[in-house]
């Protein structure tokens, strides 16, 4: 039966970061936030994702700061953010009571929606995130990661929204991070949800292979009810679908969104200046429909960031390679879907296996822990080899990864003494230890130079 589609607007968040390298200045929102308020979306995802530490580690912002400014600004809208799970906003487990405080201060600073996934599509690593937004009285989107895989099926994903289900989310999201779901595929899925879970479903996806705006139609058929878009200027390429084309797709049809293109084009117009700005952070690879993405699975968001990482070794010559080398590291590790932080895993072992001209003669860290099982239960086998080189004899845990950690606030509020001047201070040092102590250092010098300006002759 049709009924209104619902929009949410990524400008703030996922579009910047997959386009621009999350290098958005909340000065560049503050502007247009009382236009984007009057739309009417379903929501407006503002913060999470890799927002939270790009704002300290690039532009010397506060986080917090940002989401009480854009939540002052923007009243009447919906706020989303996106949480990794136990991960939060990081790359790595934390203990339950930072992701509890987490959760329990986003809330109390504005935010209404929690998107909640994990990597692995391991629900163990999703339920406190859960429980904390829950009661904190907050909608809860509980997210099934999309990918392709000899082990991943449409009855895998319909097992995962079941599971999250029985936590008592009250949207189920389907998670398309590398722009891969194909438009019958998505028909498939959706249909199988839709008729097994009495939930609002709610469709992410990234042009990257330039499939999104077909597989969107083909989901409003099979019964979507929430679409992610982005502003037409920060929109295609590793981005969403153009909210406008959207609208107007949908226009005067009874999926008809309500919006208002008139006013969406005012907001566009704004942004395309401020996309200028920025263009020192562009790769054409951000802006190109590269349908080997099917091939690599590579998010967009992780592709602006691994051609600027590469860019600062002077490699960018090696991004095919390493793109090429991502499905074999994928496979060995059990083919993991590629969203934060299995992406980051996946592509630095396939970097380091590139620039050292020999498979796995160096293996990071982070792809040790992932084989001793500390970020979750991989979706498929992994690789002997792969095994015998990190674990030896050992086996990996088979418990949830979390269970394994001291509760942590504590600590972090001992070790922050004297530089962190707030609770949310002591959050983001517990998140961040590095990044936010040369935040703090930095914003109180800033400080203390005000002042001595301030009492000047």
């Amino acid at each position: 039966m049709a009924k209104k589609i619902e929009v949410m607007e990524t400008v703030l968040r996922d579009a910047h970061q997959c386009l621009v390298a999350t290098r958005m200045r909340t000065e560049d929102m503050l502007p247009i936030a009382a236009k984007l308020d009057e739309i009417g979306y379903w929501a407006l995802e503002t913060w999470g994702g890799a927002t939270f530490d790009a704002t300290l580690r690039f532009l010397k912002e506060s986080p917090w700061e940002r989401l009480r400014k854009l939540r002052a600004a923007m009243p009447k809208t919906r706020f989303q953010m996106l949480l990794r799970g136990q991960n939060v906003v990081g790359y790595r487990n934390y203990p339950d009571d930072i992701v509890r405080a987490f959760v329990a201060h986003a809330a109390a600073n504005g935010i209404d929606v929690f998107r909640i996934f994990d990597a692995m599509n391991d629900v163990r690593n999703m339920r406190t995130g859960i429980e904390a937004a829950l009661k904190a009285g907050k909608l809860v989107e509980g997210t099934v990661c999309y990918t392709i895989s000899p082990v991943h099926s449409p009855d895998y994903f319909l097992r995962v929204a079941e599971k999250l289900a029985e936590t008592g989310v009250q949207v189920i999201c389907l998670k398309d991070m590398g722009g891969l779901l194909a438009p019958y595929a998505a028909y498939e899925i959706i249909k199988k949800i839709k008729s097994r879970i009495a939930l609002p479903l709610h469709l992410h996806s990234h042009c990257t292979a330039g499939l999104a705006p077909m597989t969107y139609m083909m989901a409003i058929e099979a019964g979507a009810d929430i679409l992610d878009t982005a502003i037409a200027p920060f929109s295609q390429g590793t981005s969403q679908p153009a909210t406008e084309q959207l609208v107007a797709a949908l226009k005067d049809t009874p999926y008809d969104t309500g919006l208002d293109l008139g006013k969406l084009n005012k907001i566009a117009d704004y942004f395309y200046a401020v996309r200028r700005n920025y263009s020192e952070f562009e790769s054409p690879v951000n802006n190109q429909i590269k349908t080997d993405v099917l091939t690599s699975q590579i998010p967009g968001g992780m592709l602006s960031n691994l051609v600027a990482q590469l860019r600062q070794q002077k490699a960018e010559d090696k991004l095919d390679a390493v793109l090429a080398e991502m499905p074999h590291v994928r496979k060995d590790l059990g083919y993991p879907p590629l969203v934060t932080p299995t992406s980051q895993i996946v592509g630095s072992q396939a970097a380091l296996n590139v620039m050292t001209g020999k498979r796995y003669s160096v293996v990071a860290m982070e792809t040790r822990n992932y084989v001793m099982g500390l970020y979750g239960e991989p979706p498929g086998p992994v690789s002997d080899e792969m095994r015998q080189k990190v674990l030896g004899k050992k086996e990996p845990i088979t418990c949830r990864p979390a269970d394994l950690l001291k509760p942590g606030l504590d600590q972090a509020r001992k070790d922050a003494a004297g530089i962190a001047h707030s609770d949310e201070d002591v959050l983001t040092y517990a998140l961040f230890p590095e990044i936010a102590k040369d935040f703090f250092l930095w914003r109180d010098a800033q400080q203390d130079r005000q002042q001595a300006v301030g009492n000047g002759p």
